[in-house]
């Protein structure tokens, strides 16, 4: 199994107080004076393929519940966190969540990162009507969003598909093949590149699937390659990836490579070198870099962590900025539902902008709109709870990161 950053494999923890750092260091009863508390649940791939990014996103929850509980809760109400870790499986999920709802309480779950978890546990958190909030792309996620509890604060697969399509487009590419990794997250990311390109009067040079947990790719590799592309949409995680350019590299054939930018990044340097990753673009979720959301986010992230932070633990950490001024918008008294119809409308269009809890919250106390402006992009959120962000296109060169361009993230048609 891949090393951890954190040993945070024990299942069932509780995290109470207002410093992150201090774990613990802030006992329930204080937390329980004036308004009730609220019950928040954190369900994360703290180990399984998941582990390079539960653990961070779990982080970021902890300092946004920090932050919340430090300036005297939303409402008056402070936050109290119960993590689990779904183990990337969706049976160890199922009884994570069950724990969270049926012992814990939850009235909230956030930190979701796999689809296949997802899926699994919206059955149980929509019978319970308990809001969640994930970083899922596949499509299922929407249709079986029936409630309307679920956000997805990442772009879906079917936007992440026309934006690499979009790109590969502007860069004047003409001979596009396809590799992605089998589940339902990167083959429909897969098949809406495929479809957007084609839309256009384009054809894919090669479609390929693989499976994953294997040593070396070398044989779909080589179905890909044999078709002489000129730039290859690779769906897929750190570790498959890792593998695949390796290989690529090796063989010494000239392409380009197109990916998600949870995958190319400095950790991928760091795992092949300035060489083999020279030139990947890389595609994602614009994290608000200028932001003064994500500075001080980024800044606060890494007195924890010592590292930047990631896009997944950016949408984690504006998870719980959100659900904060949804609560702050409803009142105190209010419940889940309420609190759930104000998550739009503390995210929208029209309002005064928000860098922070505290900013959003002193608005909203105002008798105004607030516009809360992530850390991890703009979030706009669709009919079916689905944010449409803007994307930042990046090179890697010298083995850093360079922005490109940003282009505006669209539904399919």
């Amino acid at each position: 199994m891949m090393k951890q950053p954190y040993d945070l494999s024990r299942r069932g923890f509780l995290v109470s107080g207002t410093a992150a750092a201090a774990l613990g260091a802030l006992p329930v009863p204080a937390l329980a004076q004036g308004e009730p508390v609220f019950r928040l649940g954190a369900l994360n791939s703290i180990t399984g393929i998941g582990g390079p990014y539960g653990p961070y996103m779990l982080e970021a929850i902890k300092l946004a519940v920090s932050e919340v509980n430090a300036a005297g809760g939303a409402a008056g109400r402070k936050f109290q966190l119960f993590a689990e870790d779904d183990q990337t499986k969706p049976e160890a999920a199922v009884l994570a969540v069950k724990k969270l709802v049926e012992i814990n309480k939850v009235e909230a779950v956030v930190g979701i990162w796999p689809s296949s978890v997802g899926l699994a546990t919206m059955p149980i958190t929509n019978d319970a009507n308990v809001i969640t909030m994930n970083t899922c792309g596949a499509p299922e996620m929407l249709t079986e969003n029936k409630k309307g509890l679920a956000w997805m604060f990442q772009a879906s697969n079917a936007i992440f598909g026309n934006a690499f399509a979009e790109v590969a487009r502007r860069r004047g590419f003409k001979r596009p093949a396809v590799m992605a990794f089998n589940n339902s997250t990167f083959v429909g990311q897969a098949n809406y590149f495929k479809n957007a390109w084609e839309a256009n009067g384009g054809k894919v040079s090669a479609f390929v699937v693989y499976e994953p947990n294997q040593s070396s790719y070398r044989t779909e590799l080589a179905r890909v390659l044999a078709t002489k592309p000129d730039v290859i949409s690779l769906s897929a995680y750190r570790p498959d990836a890792t593998i695949i350019l390796k290989e690529w590299y090796q063989s010494g054939q000239d392409c380009k490579f197109i990916m998600p930018g949870w995958t190319a990044n400095e950790d991928l340097v760091k795992a092949l070198g300035k060489e083999a990753t020279e030139g990947l673009i890389s595609i994602s979720n614009v994290a608000a870099e200028q932001h003064s959301a994500f500075k001080h986010f980024a800044g606060e992230f890494k007195k924890i962590t010592k590292r930047e932070p990631d896009i997944f633990a950016a949408q984690s950490y504006d998870m719980v900025i959100t659900l904060a001024l949804a609560l702050e918008a409803a009142g105190a008294k209010a419940d889940i539902a309420a609190i759930n119809d104000k998550i739009r409308s503390v995210t929208g269009t029209g309002g005064t902008k928000a860098n922070s809890f505290v900013e959003g919250r002193d608005i909203l106390r105002k008798g105004q709109k607030v516009d809360y402006d992530g850390a991890s992009s703009r979030l706009d959120f669709g009919k079916q709870g689905e944010t449409v962000p803007d994307f930042g296109v990046f090179d890697i060169q010298d083995g850093k990161l360079v922005l490109k361009e940003t282009i505006p993230g669209q539904l399919p048609a």
